[in-house]
């Protein structure tokens, strides 16, 4: 198993169903695309003032600009590119935990909280901050972090947060067009009659049945 598929076990094996489940719930958490466009006109099936609320939403800001770069470079880490599908940037899941933070605030203070964290371990071992950390180094913070059994109880904030991060990033990646083809769900798809399987025919003494019908 490859980092990817490793990483991605592991985040749906930690998922919250009820994170899901309330990512679920409104029309922009659809999937991570759709949670960057705001809604313009009639909506099929949604109220004027849904509506309005996501354009606030979506309008509003509350990740700065450096927050956003880090997010980017965690969700990456968690869901990269390969070469079967985009990674969790390509989906734009940043733009749906943006979305989300806003939409679920009790979101806000830990992932900013986790974020803050982040930067001031990578200060103390690396000198810099998350993003100008070289990959190596980036990795080597993670993987204090993303395995909560082998985590030292002094990590347990960065746990709790790369935790927090993951369940958003599994969210936002997997119920995104990229992220619904990277598992294969093709949705309900029209049944097609080929017939009675020729072993049911035969079983029944009928098998001539089915070249009589074709003549």
């Amino acid at each position: 198993m490859n980092r990817r598929d490793s990483l991605k076990a592991l985040g749906l094996g930690t998922l919250s169903a009820g994170l899901l489940l309330e990512a679920c719930k409104t029309d922009t958490k659809k999937g991570a695309e759709e949670s960057t466009t705001a809604a313009a006109g009639d909506e099929v099936g949604r109220q004027p003032f849904e509506v309005e609320r996501d354009k606030k939403l979506h309008a509003d800001k509350f990740f700065t600009t450096a927050e956003m770069a880090t997010i980017t470079v965690l969700a990456d880490i968690i869901i990269p590119k390969d070469d079967k599908s985009g990674s969790a940037s390509d989906a734009k899941v940043p733009d749906f935990i943006e979305f989300i933070v806003k939409d679920m605030p009790d979101h806000q203070t830990p992932m900013r909280g986790g974020l803050r964290w982040l930067d001031l371990q990578c200060l103390n071992r690396f000198g810099k901050p998350f993003t100008d950390c070289t990959k190596d180094q980036q990795i080597q913070l993670i993987d204090m972090i993303a395995y909560p059994a082998k985590a030292k109880p002094e990590m347990a904030q960065g746990v709790a947060f790369f935790n927090r991060m993951r369940d958003l990033t599994a969210s936002g990646f997997f119920t995104s067009e990229i992220g619904v083809k990277d598992i294969g769900y093709a949705g309900n798809q029209p049944g097609k009659w080929t017939g009675v399987p020729d072993d049911i025919l035969k079983h029944y003494g009928m098998e001539n049945v089915k070249a009589s019908a074709s003549m």
